[in-house]
Formats: C-alpha cells, structure tokens, sequence
C-alpha cells in the first residue's frame, strides 16, 4: 500500500501508534466522534518504527475488540526512514504524464532507491512564470518499504482494513490549522508545530500546507532540563535547516501540542533558544467540540483525528 495523500471516504477511523499508547478517532467529515486510547508496553514501537509486531497485534485486537469500533483504519508514520521533498515543475494536465515526471525527478530528489521506497505525491501549489507559463508545486513523500510492511503487516494481523497510511505531521497540521484551499505560501504566515509524545515531531506550515518536517531524535521528558535543552536545539536547527532550502519563509512562532505541550522547562529553553513566541495548541485545534473520556488527556487524540479527518472527503 502507497502513502496515500489523498481523501477517500465521509467516514474515517485514525489510528496513532504512539511510543506510549493507541489511539484512535472517529470522524464524520470534519467533525470528530469517539474518541478512545489504550497504553503500549514499553519497546513494542520505537523511534517510530514496530519492534515488535505481535504485541502490537494483541494490543490492537484489544482495543477495537473492547471499544467495538470500525475495522478500516488510516494509519500514520512518522520517524527519520520518511522523506519529504518539494519538486517545482512544469504544470502537467495528464495524470500519467504528471506521475512519470514526479518519478523522475523524485529519484534525484530522494536519498533512497525508489524500488525500496513507497512513494506518494500531492500538487500544493502553482505559480506563474516571467515568461507567463504554469509551473507547479508538488509534494512527493517517500518511506522505506520495508517499514511500512512491518506495520501494515502487524495492523492486517489485527483484522484491520488499513485504507491509507498518512504522515503525522500532516495530520498535525490539518487539525491545528484552518481548512483553505491549497496554494502558493509565499504571503501565508509560516508557524512550526512541534508535537511532544512518543516520538517528536516537528512540521513547518504555511496556512494548511505542510511545507517541512522532520522526527526529531531527542525524546522529551518532562521536567528534564537536559532534555529540553537538548530538543530546544534540535528544533533550533531544523528551522535553520529548512530557512536554508530556496523560497523558504521565516516563520513567526511555534505551536506545541502533545503530553508534553505544557511542560513550561521545555517551552522556556525553546523560546530563548529559538526567539519566537511559543504557544500551545488546542488538542483538537479548530475542530471544535469534541467528547473525550472522563479523566483522558485530549491531547492523546490530535494525531488521530488528524488521521481520521484525512480519510474523509
């Protein structure tokens, strides 16, 4: 199954693996239902990869067992085998067409050989030229095979209809920003979202386009002013890293969510580090309403329903 970027269904299940936890959304279009979650045995994930599979099977099976929820699921994914990169091309109307040039000029772009990798791709943007022609924007995401059959394998060992797999950060992004339409960034006001939990994950959007992001390889801990220094440089860096890339917008301050959106020793090292404002999201951003379990921490559920919501049309 490719990394699908594309919405298919008015109904959706998320499901985040998490280091520490399951969870999983319902959504109807942009409305989310039932939300519910489960802890995960230390080692059963790590660095965002499956380590190992049967534990992650049974857990699953519990969890939709118990919650007798939907058995189609979308999936995310998010460490350092996923890469992302955007091509800028001429406007191509045919689809074929347009699949053989992202191919092509993917393979450059891509530090990994496209017969190990599952590769997706999605337009975000077009402009015109001096000389008055089109040319486009295209997103083109792309993961190591293998990872994404280990996880797909584990999910199906569950009796779970995976429909599409999807990055974290973009499910992060469609929940924390307003729905537009998709367009050119240069006059959209850039913010990095870094997501706290298992596993870090920070993303750069412009408006509701995921223009970067990088899995982080420091884990956060709450409270440890090594780790927050630790992180607090590592987001410093990436940001650097993406300013560096051509176009690239400054962005004006960073969103956090997660378990650990509200651990003030990281927040602190990353404001003095960074100098932007930093700010913590809503755990569900601008979905609205929402019904979480009584004495459940919301912010569990944002990649989910970030997930659930890219299933849908």
């Amino acid at each position: 199954m490719p990394i699908s970027l594309r919405k298919h269904q008015d109904q959706s299940v998320g499901l985040d693996i998490d280091g520490g936890f399951l969870a999983a959304a319902e959504a109807h279009g942009r409305t989310i239902g039932r939300v519910v979650s489960a802890p995960l045995s230390p080692g059963v994930t790590s660095d965002g990869e499956v380590r190992d599979p049967e534990a992650l099977t049974d857990a699953l099976k519990s969890l939709f067992r118990d919650n007798k929820l939907p058995r189609e699921v979308r999936l995310g994914v998010a460490n350092a085998q996923i890469v992302v990169r955007h091509l800028d091309m001429p406007l191509i109307e045919d689809d074929a067409e347009r699949d053989a040039a992202v191919k092509f000029q993917a393979a450059e772009a891509i530090a990994m050989p496209l017969e190990d990798a599952v590769l997706d791709y999605q337009p975000v943007g077009a402009h015109e030229t001096a000389g008055g022609g089109i040319r486009q924007r295209i997103l083109v995401v792309a993961a190591r095979k293998l990872m994404i059959e280990r996880l797909l394998d584990a999910v199906k060992a569950a009796g779970l209809k995976p429909t599409g797999i999807d990055l974290n950060a973009f499910a992060l992004v469609r929940v924390l920003t307003e729905p537009a339409s998709l367009g050119g960034d240069e006059d959209v006001a850039h913010r990095v979202i870094c997501h706290l939990g298992g596993m870090t994950n920070l993303a750069i959007a412009a408006g509701p386009v995921c223009v970067f992001t990088r899995a982080l390889s420091t884990v956060w801990e709450e409270g440890s002013e090594e780790a927050a220094a630790s992180l607090a440089e590592e987001v410093r860096l990436s940001i650097d890293f993406h300013m560096a890339q051509p176009q690239a917008q400054p962005a004006g301050e960073i969103v956090l969510s997660g378990l650990g959106a509200h651990d003030k020793t990281f927040s602190d090292a990353l404001s003095a580090r960074v100098g932007l404002p930093v700010s913590i999201a809503a755990p569900m951003g601008t979905l609205g309403v929402h019904t979480v379990p009584v004495g459940d921490d919301p912010s569990r559920y944002t990649v989910a329903a970030g997930l659930a919501i890219g299933g849908t049309a």
